[in-house]
């Protein structure tokens, strides 16, 4: 166990957890919603630092980043336990762990490990991801502050509900995010994630003023966030953060506790980046479909393709110094 950043002791022994947009109050012998976080008399602890249940190199673009680092790999490493119950959740066995089986498995991996791993593998990044790195502040902040010394980039693989604390606290160290903006929809995130929507969207526009790299994925499940007045507003407030934010499409597939709805079609998603890129964004994906079209990155000056992708592969990369190869137009994202 771990003291916990980020808390306030309050009266009767109990404390107020400020890392995450819940806050939590946590009466002595408590958890928190996330339940990798307890107070023991009147002290509020991680339970989770240092204890791995996943990590590996994966290329960048799983996370999925397009922009940054195009064709590396990145150190991914989580812990159990999340600060949403997302009814999707495709990796609830990790995420929902401590809180429907009252357990917490790991393998004990102190931050500098980690870090040596990372170049091992020759991994320019480490990606902190699969559950919520939110919730596993503490072991995430030495990691990056380690690995930002060593010039390994830090990325965080988010649903965005950090507070405002965290993010100033990690903001030196981190280098990029990806934050999935679920929906546009009040009652979306209350009944599908167990949260609300105004701190995910207070984080994404925090992270743009912190010179933070930003994407954006959103998960589109057939008959709940599908329709075309919901992409229109979401892309409406990606242009608000800025032009250049690429936003991820990605198709969904029955799990967990969403095993009734259908696959998400390709023709749905291709309908959904056509709304994307005629709002005026310039980078808009589709994920989880390879092969079947909306991979590529294509120069905003001169249209042409200058990032093929399969899947997870980078094929061409005809951006050299943050240029178009062709026109030498600029093309945002973390190149070098």
């Amino acid at each position: 166990m771990k003291e916990a950043m980020l808390y306030n002791p309050l009266e009767e022994g109990k404390v107020q957890c400020s890392l995450c947009s819940h806050r939590c109050v946590i009466s002595p012998l408590k958890k928190g919603i996330c339940g990798v976080r307890e107070n023991r008399e009147g002290k509020l602890f991680s339970l989770v630092f240092g204890q791995a249940i996943s990590m590996r190199p994966d290329p960048i673009e799983k996370k999925p980043l397009f922009h940054l680092l195009p064709g590396s790999s990145s150190f991914s490493i989580a812990t159990v336990g999340c600060n949403f119950h997302c009814l999707q959740c495709q990796n609830h066995e990790l995420s929902q762990m401590p809180v429907e089986e009252k357990r917490i498995d790991g393998s004990v991996v102190p931050p500098s490990e980690i870090v040596s791993l990372a170049k091992e593998y020759r991994c320019q990044s480490i990606s902190y991801t699969y559950t919520e790195p939110t919730i596993y502040f503490e072991y995430a902040y030495e990691t990056a502050a380690l690995a930002s010394h060593e010039g390994i980039r830090n990325i965080f693989v988010t649903n965005g509900y950090m507070t405002e604390e965290a993010l100033r606290t990690i903001q030196p160290y981190l280098d990029g995010a990806n934050v999935d903006l679920k929906s546009y929809q009040e009652k979306f995130y209350k009944e599908v994630c167990g949260a609300k929507l105004q701190p995910v969207l207070e984080s994404l526009k925090l992270m743009k003023e912190m010179g933070i790299w930003v994407e954006i994925t959103t998960l589109v499940i057939p008959t709940l966030n599908d329709t075309e007045r919901e992409f229109e507003e979401i892309a409406q407030f990606i242009l608000s953060l800025g032009a250049e934010v690429p936003w991820h499409l990605s198709a969904f597939y029955p799990t967990y506790k969403m095993l009734n709805l259908p696959r998400t079609s390709a023709t749905a998603l291709h309908r959904a980046r056509e709304i994307g890129v005629k709002a005026g964004l310039r980078y808009v994906y589709c994920g989880n479909i390879p092969g079947q079209g909306g991979e590529d990155t294509f120069c905003p000056q001169c249209g042409r393709n200058v990032i093929e992708r399969m899947g997870f592969r980078v094929v061409k990369n005809d951006v050299v110094r943050g240029e178009c190869r062709h026109c030498h137009g600029k093309i945002e994202g973390i190149w070098q």
